[in-house]
């Protein structure tokens, strides 16, 4: 069976920039992961003031599924909610995903945090899951 991971980007004001899942997903689940995620914003800004990393590791745990955060300096939050313990491939995904969310965020079409809706981005996440993730 294949890992799941469930990928969001959230903006300053709480609302959900992007999101994405990987692996295989029911879809019973895309609800409670959205829910999951959503219910571990107030830990992680608890957390990031315990931390100068912008990577916090595991945040949250719900069942056998733990949430891993990335605070931006902007305060944007890219959380994923994953069953594996691979912390180091965990980071460098962050990592990528923040450079590529930059870069996103000097298009002067872009809006700051409105919902990133480019086929683009979306394809490069992929990508970038495929290769650190999965």
């Amino acid at each position: 069976m294949s890992a799941t991971y469930y990928f969001a980007i959230v903006g300053t004001n709480d609302s959900p920039l992007y999101e994405a899942e990987f692996g295989v997903q029911r879809d019973e689940s895309k609800y409670l992961n959205q829910f999951v995620v959503h219910a571990a914003l107030d830990l992680v800004d608890d957390a990031q003031f315990m931390s100068n990393a912008c990577y916090l590791k595991t945040v949250d745990r719900y069942n056998d599924w733990n949430v891993s955060a990335y605070v931006a300096p902007s305060n944007t939050r890219l959380m994923l909610l994953h069953e594996a313990k691979a912390d180091e491939a965990i980071r460098l995904f962050f990592t990528d995903c923040h450079e590529l969310y930059l870069k996103t965020l000097l298009n002067p079409f872009y809006e700051s945090n409105s919902p990133i809706q480019s086929q683009t981005f979306d394809a490069k996440v992929n990508t970038l899951a495929k290769k650190h993730l999965l």
